[in-house]
């Protein structure tokens, strides 16, 4: 549906981009003619989605391996973008999560996922921001969030709310950067397949069987579904759309609340398995970062 050429001149970043959500939506930009830059924290594998994207579409991948988490280096990294040339778009999608009971959870687990997903995202939107800015640019923010910003979300709770802070702050500097020409959006997407999804936030379910089964439309999201909204956000087909949070799961959310409520049926016994699988997923990804 769109013009082969339509983001020629771009120059967009993805966080969290070297894997899943992010990668397929920086592939569907560069495939528009988009210069790319890919963040993450493993630099090896952003390095890696690179050069596989490039030989599939060509164009420029760029690539940087940073914590979000760590401010300085986050503003080290857009200093460097923006001394090639400045960004047109952010693409806020780098994200942390996993199941627990509330009781359970530590505040070392309470903080690994908002430090990334609050802090992080604050971190980078706040260094890309001050430099349109002063530079007289503009720009748009996308950011990922989920359903949940809405009704809130029982076993999720530290992804529940730092989701809700991107929520609140796309829709605070939608009307404190709008007249500089910046806007800020959000999607919020119901289940689409991922490696990270299944192995943290359903681990022992096979990929979007729940979601079939009580989805309105009877299916998973596809990935491009994602992108072509995405696409469509920064195309400026209607930069009238600012501080919005779009849902695109089917309907879940309305039907079923989209949330993990159902995990209250859950035994200790399938706590505790699902403890064990994650467990496992940290010390193979650990491994294999060295």
């Amino acid at each position: 549906m769109f013009n082969p050429q339509l983001l020629a001149g771009r120059h967009i970043l993805v966080t969290g981009g070297g894997t899943g959500l992010g990668k397929s939506m920086a592939a569907r930009f560069l495939e528009l003619g988009a210069d790319v830059h890919i963040c993450g924290r493993r630099k090896s594998v952003c390095d890696d989605t690179a050069t596989e994207l490039m030989d599939t579409y060509g164009g420029r991948v760029m690539t940087h391996g940073v914590d979000i988490r760590d401010v300085g280096a986050v503003d080290n990294m857009i200093e460097t973008i923006f001394a090639e040339s400045p960004l047109t778009d952010l693409i806020n999608n780098a994200a942390g999560n996993f199941i627990s009971r509330t009781e359970e959870l530590s505040p070392r687990g309470f903080d690994a996922v908002a430090n990334i997903v609050m802090r992080g995202t604050f971190y980078v939107t706040h260094a890309v921001g001050r430099r349109w800015i002063a530079g007289k640019h503009r720009g748009n923010v996308v950011s990922i969030t989920t359903t949940w910003v809405r009704n809130g979300s029982p076993y999720v709770v530290p992804s529940a709310m730092s989701k809700s802070a991107i929520h609140a702050m796309t829709m605070s500097l939608a009307a404190e950067w709008g007249h500089y020409g910046i806007r800020l959006n959000t999607i919020a997407p119901g289940e689409i397949p991922t490696e990270g999804m299944s192995k943290r936030i359903k681990p022992g379910d096979e990929a979007g069987a729940r979601t079939i089964k009580m989805n309105p439309m009877g299916r998973v999201g596809r990935m491009e579904e994602l992108q072509n909204l995405a696409v469509f956000l920064i195309s400026g087909g209607c930069d009238w759309i600012n501080g919005e949070t779009i849902a695109m799961d089917g309907g879940q959310a309305l039907a079923t609340g989209g949330n993990f409520y159902q995990l209250r049926d859950w035994s200790d016994a399938d706590w505790q398995q699902a403890r064990d699988s994650i467990k496992a997923q940290n010390e193979k990804d650990r491994a294999a970062r060295g």
